[in-house]
């Protein structure tokens, strides 16, 4: 997880943003959750608009809570029919 944490530092400081503000674990459990939900392209879709709910003012431990109980509750479709 170095080179993650290193691109992490490195973005927030080419953005002006506090690395320390990054909850790193948190957003890959949002992608992870929204790839296995809805589909893999789900995954950074979901982190860009969490991170623009986040930046308009919705705590980020809502909008996560939030999206986490949209893919609770999102229709699996097995594909193995």
């Amino acid at each position: 997880m170095n080179m993650l944490n290193d691109w992490t530092v490195a973005v927030c400081a080419e953005l002006g943003l506090d690395a320390a503000d990054c909850e790193r674990a948190v957003v890959l459990k949002v992608a992870r959750e929204s790839a296995s939900a809805v589909a893999r392209p789900a995954a950074p879709i979901t982190a860009f608009l969490l991170g623009v709910a986040v930046g308009r003012g919705v705590p980020a431990a809502e909008a996560v809570a939030r999206v986490h109980r949209l893919a609770d509750g999102w229709p699996r479709i097995d594909w193995r029919d």
